[in-house]
């Protein structure tokens, strides 16, 4: 497996471009499910998941095809399709879920294997099944399995108001996309509000979707009875974005991070104002400065559903948090297993103590480099923003985890004067 490499002490200096939202990307290739019509999609990251969602369409009989030099990729799915994610394919990835409501809205049945993933948590799929229920889709789970199909005699699913337990990303992707083609207006309650969320509701909306109230709670769907294609630009990704500005922060120098939205990070950014970088919306993206780890206060904060801290910013602002003056704590409301960074952080050298879901950190840590180990993707960019701070070599393992969700981050982070390699 690869490896990074990293040599730690280096200001970081110069410009980043940041690429399109997996989480943007992934629901938005599912939605070419929903058409027979040509989809194409620029800005697409190129990433171990998309490559994965890529396979997963085309063996359902979707013609996929990438061109351009900015991830340009396009999908026709006017074929014969065969409406089942097999457990091959959907075992790495939670995201391949989204295949189960655009196939169940367009061809009446679908079969997809529960889902994998990361290791972070448990992450169940019922608010999927409860809110398809709703629309008048008959399911079960069997061998490892949802089998989903419409009753006899329907040809469409049907509006409905829907009120999931929690805010659910996925789940909110899933029944808006079914919603789109369903008889009759479906009103989704306690929705979440996630800009890649909106990002998809403003691509339905170019295949001729009526979608109103996407980005707040409540999402209203008139359903039609088809769609067209569209051509549409993936959203900046906001926690690459994120990920950059805290290590930055944790490094000091000047970077501007180009396609950088500060409106989707004011969470964050305000964080990182109260620790003491310096950051300034520009017309490209942001600019941020920092005089380095000894001039920052470590911060506390909770994860919460967005617009608050989010969950996937955790991990890498905890590694500021170990460098950064004072002490500080950090508390994981959104997944029960995320701090298995923690005991490769302390390989390093950080200070952290654990208690439950509030993770306790002692700043002001001299990092010095050793051997670790990434367990998810967030904790391979919190091993990396580290490393970045560590005296000495650290070396990053199974960093599979990192390429799911970061394009090219080493060659980003070399860009910008960062000492760091992958090895093969």
């Amino acid at each position: 497996m690869d490896k990074l490499a990293i040599r730690g002490g280096r200001p970081l200096h110069g410009d980043i471009t940041i690429s399109g939202a997996k989480n943007a990307a992934l629901p938005e290739m599912c939605a070419a499910l929903l058409t027979d019509q040509p989809v194409h999609l620029t800005n697409v990251p190129r990433l171990h998941d998309v490559r994965t969602m890529r396979h997963l369409l085309a063996s359902m009989g979707v013609a996929t095809q990438t061109h351009g030099a900015r991830g340009g990729m396009s999908f026709e799915a006017g074929g014969t399709l065969h409406p089942e994610a097999p457990y091959e394919l959907v075992k790495t990835m939670r995201a391949s879920i989204l295949v189960l409501g655009p196939l169940l809205a367009r061809l009446g049945r679908a079969r997809v294997s529960l889902p994998g993933g990361c290791a972070i948590g448990s992450r169940p799929v019922d608010q999927h099944i409860k809110g398809l229920q709703a629309m008048g889709a008959q399911i079960a789970v069997e061998s490892g399995y949802i089998e989903a199909q419409l009753p006899a005699g329907r040809s469409r699913l049907h509006g409905a108001r829907i009120s999931t337990d929690m805010p659910t990303v996925t789940g909110t992707e899933n029944l808006l996309m079914a919603a789109t083609l369903a008889e009759g207006t479906t009103v989704l309650e306690n929705a979440a509000q996630e800009p890649e969320i909106v990002d998809l509701a403003e691509m339905l909306i170019k295949m001729g979707a009526r979608i109103s109230g996407h980005g707040s709670s409540r999402i209203e769907i008139q359903g039609v009875p088809a769609l067209g294609g569209c051509t549409h630009q993936v959203v900046a990704d906001r926690i690459e974005a994120g990920t950059f500005l805290c290590a930055v922060a944790a490094c000091g120098g000047s970077v501007v991070l180009h396609g950088a939205r500060a409106d989707h990070l004011q969470a964050v950014i305000e964080k990182l104002r109260d620790a003491g970088a310096r950051i300034e919306p520009l017309a490209a993206g942001l600019r941020i400065s920092s005089d380095g780890a000894a001039a920052l206060q470590a911060q506390t904060f909770m994860t919460s559903e967005y617009p608050g801290f989010p969950t996937d910013m955790q991990a890498q602002f905890m590694a500021l948090n170990c460098v950064a003056q004072g002490a500080s704590m950090v508390t994981e409301t959104i997944f029960e297993n995320r701090f298995m960074h923690v005991n490769e952080l302390l390989r390093l050298g950080a200070s952290v103590r654990v208690d439950g879901r509030t993770a306790m950190i002692e700043g002001g840590a001299r990092l010095s480099g050793a051997k670790v180990m990434a367990t998810d993707l967030r904790a391979s960019a919190s091993l990396v923003i580290a490393g970045l701070l560590a005296s000495g070599q650290t070396l990053v393992q199974r960093i599979y985890h990192l390429d799911r969700g970061y394009d090219q981050m080493e060659d980003k982070l070399r860009a910008v004067g960062a000492d760091i390699a992958r090895i093969q």
